[in-house]
């Protein structure tokens, strides 16, 4: 069968040889998949600039669909859009500006919250006169409830089961 060829943008694979990939690698599928990929990776200034220029999508706006999607050359942005999109770019100027003066930023890493959660576990703890004990588990009253089995489920007697006379062997 040979190797085969996974190409993680469009999400397929081809049997791998020169040509195959140079024809998918060319194609104009795969140059649009790969283009909305790196999109996704984009700062928001250089988005909203973009769609700024671009007049808005009749049919988009009409419809709510387009039949071009992401590859259409319109907008397809609202005017809600634009305006959460320019108060996330005032946003991120703001903060850049705060780093580039020094100030106290408070950082935004798990880790971070991680420690900061354990020591406020651990004040809180310290802080108890008495450490709680768990209590053990109790089943509630009555519980689990008694219920008559079968004969064929039940425990044999003390003594063991008694074979009548008539039924053993021999």
């Amino acid at each position: 069968m040979g190797k085969r060829y996974f190409c993680d943008y469009c999400d397929r694979s081809f049997q791998d040889n020169l040509h195959n990939r140079k024809k998918h690698l060319n194609g104009v599928q795969h140059l649009r998949a790969k283009r909305v990929w790196y999109d996704l990776f984009r700062d928001a200034a250089a988005i909203l600039q973009e769609e700024q220029t671009k007049k808005p999508c009749r049919k988009f706006l009409q419809t709510g669909q387009c039949d071009f999607g992401s590859n259409c050359r319109f907008s397809h942005m609202t005017e809600q859009d634009l305006e959460k999109l320019s108060a996330q770019v005032q946003g991120e100027k703001r903060l850049k500006e705060l780093q580039r003066e020094g100030a106290d930023i408070p950082p935004g890493t798990i880790e971070d919250w991680l420690d900061k959660r354990a020591q406020r576990l651990s004040a809180a703890q310290s802080n108890s006169a008495l450490p709680e004990k768990p209590a053990p588990f109790q089943y509630p009253p009555g519980w689990p409830p008694v219920q008559e089995l079968p004969p064929s489920l039940q425990a044999p007697p003390p003594g063991g089961w008694r074979v009548p006379p008539n039924l053993q062997w021999g």
